[in-house]
This record gives structure tokens, C-alpha cells and sequence, in this order.
């Protein structure tokens, strides 16, 4: 059902727009936080070319706290405003950083991890977390992979809001 292989990697919106479908798809009548989270990053590790991790972070009132993912093991809790998981939360702006390690207060839960792109979870007017990518290239992310992943990240809390 969900071929990653499938998926037209040479351009980039629509890469995005069939995996948003693949989601859409995948999500389809499940309204559990938790299960929506494993498989869409299970989907997205799958289906994104040159990434090393990808998953969510959940506020619980007070920091960040490890979600679903696909990677090595990942660092549990971040404070607000703290490394790029934690400005994405506080500023609830997207964050895309070329280079981790000119990031100030950078967290480095994965040494191989060289760029990151964090997208702010937020559904009303209530901080739910963050999604989390980071590649082991420099620069790997771009303005499309911004409108992309904020576009994955809109079909993830509408599965949340059709209860």
C-alpha cells in the first residue's frame, strides 16, 4: 500500500503532495495520538531520501518529551527555547538549520546529525509538540522541504482533531 520507492524524489512539491496522500491515507479513521505519530514517522523515515532521524516530541506542560520515531536514540526531554526542537516549541515557528553545529544551544543527541528541520505542532491555540528531522548532510533541507513537512505536520493533528 505505501511504496516509498514509488514516490518522484526529483521534484520535490510533488514528492511531498503523494506522501501527504500516503499519510492522509495511512491516518485515515485513527484518532490516537500515539499510533498516528508512530506510523507517520515510521512513513516519513521510510519515504525521505538522506535522513537519520525523524519523530515527535510531545509537550506535557513543562518540556518536550520524547514521541514515536525512527533513528538512533534520541535525547528524552527538552526544555522550551532550549536547541532547535525546543525554539521550534517556544517561537512555534519552523525552524530549518543548514548547519546544527552554528545553531546556539544546539543539542546534539546524534553526532552524525549535521541539519535539522523542526516543525512546531500546535492545533488551536495548544502547543502538542514537535515533529523532528535531521539529516547527516549539511544544508539538506530547503524552503520546499519547509512547505512539505509543515504539510505532513497538518495531516497528523487533523487525525487528532476528528474525534
Amino acid at each position: 500500500m505505501f511504496i516509498a520507492a514509488d514516490l518522484p524524489t526529483d521534484d520535490k512539491p510533488r514528492f511531498y503532495a503523494e506522501l501527504a496522500a500516503q499519510a492522509r491515507a495511512l491516518l485515515e479513521g485513527e484518532t490516537d495520538r500515539i499510533a498516528n505519530a508512530a506510523n507517520l514517522a515510521a512513513l516519513a523515515y521510510q519515504a525521505l531520501p538522506r535522513i537519520n532521524w525523524a519523530g515527535f516530541y510531545f509537550y506535557d506542560g513543562r518540556e518536550l518529551v520524547l514521541g514515536p520515531f525512527q533513528g538512533k536514540p534520541a535525547c528524552v526531554r527538552i526544555a522550551l527555547g532550549r536547541g532547535v526542537c525546543g525554539a521550534a516549541a517556544s517561537q512555534r515557528q519552523t525552524q530549518l538549520v543548514a548547519d546544527v553545529h552554528a545553531f546556539p544551544g544546539h543539542i546534539a543527541c546524534d553526532a552524525a546529525s549535521r541539519s535539522e528541520i523542526v516543525v512546531p505542532l500546535v492545533l488551536g491555540d495548544e502547543l502538542l509538540g514537535v515533529w523532528d528531522v535531521d539529516s547527516p548532510e549539511p544544508g539538506r533541507f530547503d524552503q520546499d522541504d519547509r512547505q512539505g513537512m509543515q504539510a505532513l505536520c497538518a495531516v497528523f493533528l487533523e487525525s487528532l482533531s476528528m474525534k
